[in-house]
């Protein structure tokens, strides 16, 4: 008996040591599509969220409980034969040490996401091989959250996996695409698309916020429980950074992502602090994202 409990023992230990690293909640909305086969999106829905959830995609160790929490939603807004055409807001997140909050770490609305589908293809992918336009996006976005996710927990720990998703780009700019396909990974023709932000991570101007994204999370917002206000200081005095990367290579879309992530936090954090700092915090935000003055001019109020 002892022996029969000593093994399942053990292979409850081994699945959790192999559980996947994301858990991801998957929805497809072809509210906008009429006069199609409805089936197909609810069979593509399935397809992917199990493309991405069932897969192992690096050889970390990962307990079930510490799979990462992550948003893929996709509005259809085109079918053409079998080529279907939307917007995929992709969002993850990560606990707060010793609290029940969890924080966004990426919130980023690729409108270019056009691909080729026929109802219950099996969706293949492999490292360093292009296979199709939808399994690339699907893994260029996976990588990219938990390469976000390892930037939240060590020092540009993310880079590996950005290494990973700048490779499926260039991939993708090899592949014989069509124009539309072809769009999100373009260089240069975008500044908001895959290219350009996979780009702005791996480019060393941005090193310095990168590192900034590390102390935002490990050193300062999970020591927020601990002391507060010591955090908050923290945090102000290293704001602007984001604002040096940002006049670095103005209108960079890795700020931005920042900041759609972020600006409320950013917010709810400041605004039970002492004026100066949140004075001082209003005039970083409103010089790189002066669009967002409605939500930053409650730091004033």
């Amino acid at each position: 008996m002892k022996k029969v409990l000593s093994i399942i023992a053990l292979s409850f230990i081994c699945a959790i040591g192999s559980a996947q690293e994301l858990d991801c909640n998957v929805q497809i909305n072809s509210d906008q599509i009429e006069g199609s086969n409805k089936s197909m999106f609810n069979t593509l829905q399935q397809a992917v969220s199990e493309f991405i959830n069932n897969r192992r995609w690096t050889d970390m160790t990962i307990a079930q409980q510490e799979r990462i929490e992550c948003n893929m939603t996709l509005i259809v807004n085109a079918v053409s034969d079998n080529q279907l055409s939307g917007v995929l807001q992709v969002q993850s997140r990560r606990p707060v040490y010793n609290t029940t909050y969890t924080t966004p770490l990426l919130n980023f609305r690729d409108e270019k996401f056009t691909f080729q589908y026929t109802e219950f293809e099996q969706l293949e992918y492999q490292d360093n091989v292009f296979t199709s336009n939808l399994t690339a996006m699907l893994a260029y976005y996976v990588y990219l959250i938990i390469g976000y996710d390892m930037d939240s927990y060590a020092p540009l720990g993310g880079t590996p996996y950005f290494q990973v998703a700048e490779n499926i780009v260039l991939n993708a700019q090899s592949a014989s695409l069509e124009d539309a396909e072809a769009a999100g990974w373009k260089s240069f023709s975008d500044n908001r698309n895959r290219y350009a932000l996979i780009n702005n991570l791996m480019d060393e101007a941005f090193s310095k916020y990168r590192s900034f994204f590390y102390a935002y999370h490990r050193l300062y917002l999970d020591a927020m429980e601990v002391n507060v206000a010591n955090a908050r200081s923290k945090i102000a005095a290293e704001l602007p950074v984001i604002r040096e990367a940002n006049r670095a290579r103005p209108s960079a879309v890795a700020i931005t992502a920042f900041l759609d992530a972020k600006g409320d936090e950013l917010v709810n954090i400041f605004q039970p602090a002492p004026q100066a700092e949140r004075d001082a915090v209003h005039e970083v935000l409103m010089d790189v994202d002066p669009t967002r003055n409605t939500l930053y001019d409650k730091l004033t109020q």
